[in-house]
Parts: C-alpha cells; structure tokens; sequence
C-alpha cells in the first residue's frame, strides 16, 4: 500500500545524507522536492503512490537523477539555475521543481523505472580499505569478485592509483589516481597483488555507450564535477581496455564462483558498494548462505574474505566492513567514507561525532 508521508519523508532521509556529505545543493533540492511534490504531473503522482520501501529503492535519487538529465541536456536554463546553486531561495526552488515535472512528465517516467546507477570510483578508494586489511590477514594475492558492478568502474580498481593518505597502490603512471581525504595516520600498506577482478550485475551497462555515459553523468551530483571527470577517464580507460562484466543474478552468479577452483595462495574476495541494499531479500539470503558455507571450507592456502561498503541509514555515511576466514569470520568495521569516497576515515568510529558505529544501524549482510 502506498504511503504518500513515507514517500515524502524518503526525501527528507536524502537530504540528510546530503547535508551529511557536505552536498548543500541537493540537500535544498531534496527538500524541496519533500515538500513541494504534488498530483499535478503524472510523475509526481507516481512518486507520491510509490508502494514500495522509497529509501531502499533509492526513490529521491531516482527522480534527482531525471531533472539532472534535463540540466546536462541543455533542457531547462531555470532547474540548471538550482542545480548550479545560483538559486537558493526555497520557495523559487521548490516552484522551479514543480514546473519542471510537469513540463518534461513523459521523459522524467524513465527515471523512476530502476535504480540509479551511482558507479562510482571514488568508492574503490574505500574498498582498498578493505582490502588492505585482508591482504594484511593473508598476503597480497587477491581474487576480487564484485555484485552489483553496474557499469563495472570498480572493476577498475587494479588499474587505479589509490592514495591513502601518502600510502599508495597502483601503478604511478595509472589514467586515473583516487586521492580521498584521508582522516587518519598513513596507513602502513601490505604488499598487494589483485590477481584477478571479476563482476555481475542484473543489468549491466555498457559505459563506453555514449548513452549509457550520459545516463551515468546524471547520476553524478552536479555541485561536484571533480567526480564527473573522474568519471570520464574512468571510461575513457574501459574503452581502452575492457572489464569482465557479466549479466547475472547475484547469488547464482556467487554461487558458481565460489564453486570454481581457487589457487593456492590466493584470497577469494566478494566485494560490493551501496549494493545489498537493492537486493531482494532471497538473493541475499542465498548470497549470506553460500559466503558462510564458503568460509567453513576456507583454509590458510585458500582463504575467503567479504569486503563490503554500505550505508548506515542514521549517519548518513558508509561503513566499511570486513570478514575472512579462517579468522573467525566476524564482521569488523575497518572504517566510514564519504558517499562517493570523498574522504576515508580508517578505524570503527564515524567521522562526524566519535561515536562507535553500532552493529545494527547499518545495512549489513550479517
């Protein structure tokens, strides 16, 4: 049943997530749009009467993502004048808003049809968090096998430079160098050697298609165009050379992996971003089932690892997590990120306060 309050408060969670992530423009756009959508276009009525969980299904950003489309396109001088953050003033953006979704009704219905494809590679710069403390566990050898790989950006993480706070991991002449803010010591980095990266998605995208790369430019929020470039040369690298990308439902796809022959030496790593979220909750089951059988067989010669960064819905922010086994195969936090990996802040405690992270306020496997 559809929830129209639910549906408006999912905007305001967005906005807290921006305001969090030092994102004041779309913050002001989510929260106008909280309290400004109406029945007067078919899809603000579509939002209004959504009936599935808005949060889970990333709702706001959606709709965000569809008005950004229209401001990248060229489309709408007044909506690229709120995006740019000339606009302030919340009455003028709210109306603003409002005409825009009625004016372009039929080409924003799109934009709610799935979830928004925010492949990031800042992320990957968390992700490393991960897995330098697994690499740490049971030396450099790693196999990366990642879900929900979208576009597949983060497969690239064996062909960045990642800059940890002076720490470094890649080659020094890599296309594109990942630098976060790093809130921490230098890290004392292990030896790390990514044998292998591998991904899934339902529905991957071809992010060499000029259409697909506009789609994934919407998606990238316009008061940080640092990200859009990132972007770019990011697939400007696939065009150069390709990821393994394959169409797959996530827990088949984990399953035959698992299954396949590991070497010896060699750490099996599932690795994920702003992911488990989207999952149905029988593929995760089955995904949790077959990683936790996976780690009863695990030995030190053929190691299992999970290295996941998710969002904790309360402080706006991502926990990074890991688990291997043998070790005991428990969730430990190694740190939080910035949404699209602005910063990095190594350690259990959340950047914006120094309030240990508790188990249950994230989206956690478990």
């Amino acid at each position: 049943m559809a929830d129209e309050r639910g549906n408006r408060e999912a905007f305001e969670i967005q906005a807290h997530y921006c305001r969090t992530n030092a994102s004041p423009i779309y913050a002001r756009i989510a929260t106008a749009l909280a309290t400004g959508l109406n029945r007067d276009s078919a899809v603000g009525r579509r939002v209004l009467d959504w009936a599935g969980e808005p949060t889970r299904d990333a709702l706001p950003l959606r709709l965000i993502g569809g008005l950004h489309a229209l401001v990248l396109a060229g489309k709408e001088p007044e909506l690229a004048a709120v995006f740019d953050g000339t606009v302030t003033d919340p009455a003028t953006v709210a109306a603003t808003l409002a005409a825009a979704l009625v004016a372009h009704d039929a080409a924003l219905q799109p934009w709610l049809d799935g979830p928004p494809q925010t492949n990031e590679p800042g992320r990957s710069a968390a992700l490393m968090t991960g897995l330098i403390e697994v690499a740490r566990a049971f030396g450099p050898r790693l196999e990366l096998l990642e879900i929900g790989s979208s576009a597949g950006l983060n497969l690239l993480i064996d062909r960045y430079r990642i800059d940890l706070g002076g720490a470094t991991v890649g080659a020094a002449d890599a296309p594109v160098t990942i630098t976060p803010d790093w809130r921490g010591d230098r890290p004392d980095v292990p030896p790390i050697e990514i044998i292998s990266v591998r991904g899934c998605d339902v529905a991957p995208l071809d992010a060499t298609d000029s259409a697909v790369e506009a789609r994934l430019a919407a998606y990238v929020w316009a008061e940080e165009p640092e990200r859009l470039a990132r972007v770019r040369a990011a697939i400007a690298m696939m065009r150069d050379r390709g990821v393994d990308l394959v169409a797959a439902d996530a827990a088949d796809w984990i399953e035959a992996q698992l299954a396949l022959p590991q070497a010896d030496g060699v750490t099996r790593v599932l690795m994920h971003s702003v992911v488990w979220q989207y999952l149905p909750a029988s593929v995760a089951d089955r995904i949790r089932a077959a990683m936790n059988a996976a780690s009863d067989r695990a030995t030190a010669d053929r190691p299992l690892a999970w290295v996941m960064v998710e969002p904790d819905r309360a402080l706006g922010l991502q926990v990074i997590r890991i688990r291997y086994a043998p070790g005991g195969w428990e969730w430990r936090i190694v740190g939080t990120s910035h949404a699209h990996g602005r910063w990095v802040q190594p350690g259990p405690v959340a950047a914006t306060g120094g309030i240990a992270l508790p188990e249950s306020a994230a989206i956690t496997p478990g």
